[in-house]
């Protein structure tokens, strides 16, 4: 277990959103409404109910209106790292903002991610399971019958006795999906000597080395990828009685 809880969160805002077009056309993805609240929030708020008083959320489409709404919640610090000018992926973005986010370790979350889940909330759950002597991420991983948008998704991760996670490589399918809501050491994303990357090649590396571990979650875990899993999320939504 982690003496301590990250303070630090980044979270991931800056994709162009084109699978939900045509709204948005006019709005950033992060900012869709799902079930009468931005999309977004869905992730801010329990990162700010587990303790979080630094968000760093990185922006590129339609970043006027994020950036508003951050302005608009006093909840916590929301720091803008700024991607107009190029999309960065995952990792990069993480790199890009490492003088906002420090080198501790970070929650590092998807914005596009709503969950339900019975007992003690996930983030408390990730920073239990936390271990940096042994780890370098603690992904999210959810088994295929627990997900809710992942239809086209073959699974990424088997994971052994440990915990440590490893990828299906070429392997037609594997039985758990990461969810992109993990606790991240930032220090190998930094060493990076690419601008634009993506976060699974960091996984990668940390699995050959032993370091990629992954936590199994009850409840259910959706993704809002298109307008019509923000439809069948909304359905679900008005019929789940779980604890975010």
């Amino acid at each position: 277990m982690s003496a301590v809880a990250p303070k630090t969160a980044m979270v991931m805002a800056a994709g162009l959103g084109t699978r939900m077009r045509p709204l948005t056309d006019a709005m950033p993805k992060a900012l869709a409404p799902v079930a009468g609240k931005p999309l977004i929030a869905y992730v801010i708020d329990p990162l700010v109910a587990a303790g979080v008083e630094r968000v760093v959320v990185n922006v590129h489409a339609h970043a006027d209106q994020l950036e508003t709404y951050l302005r608009g919640r006093r909840d916590a610090e929301f720091r803008v790292s700024d991607e107009r000018g190029r999309l960065l992926e995952t990792g990069g973005g993480v790199k890009h903002a490492r003088a906002l986010l420090g080198e501790a370790p970070i929650f590092r979350c998807n914005s596009d991610y709503v969950w339900r889940k019975p007992g003690a909330p996930a983030l408390q759950a990730l920073v239990e399971a936390w271990d940096p002597a042994r780890m370098d991420a603690l992904v999210t991983v959810i088994p295929k019958a627990q997900t809710l948008g992942f239809e086209d998704s073959p699974g990424d991760f088997y994971q052994d006795a440990a915990g440590r996670l490893t990828h299906r490589g070429t392997r037609p399918d594997a039985p758990l999906h990461a969810i992109g809501i993990e606790i991240l050491d930032p220090r190998p994303v930094y060493a990076d000597p690419r601008d634009a990357f993506s976060l699974r090649d960091i996984w990668f590396a940390a699995s050959d080395r032993g370091r990629l571990f992954g936590l199994q979650q009850e409840g259910l875990w959706m993704q809002v990828g298109t307008l019509a899993a923000r439809d069948a999320v909304e359905a679900r939504l008005a019929r789940e009685d779980g604890v975010s």
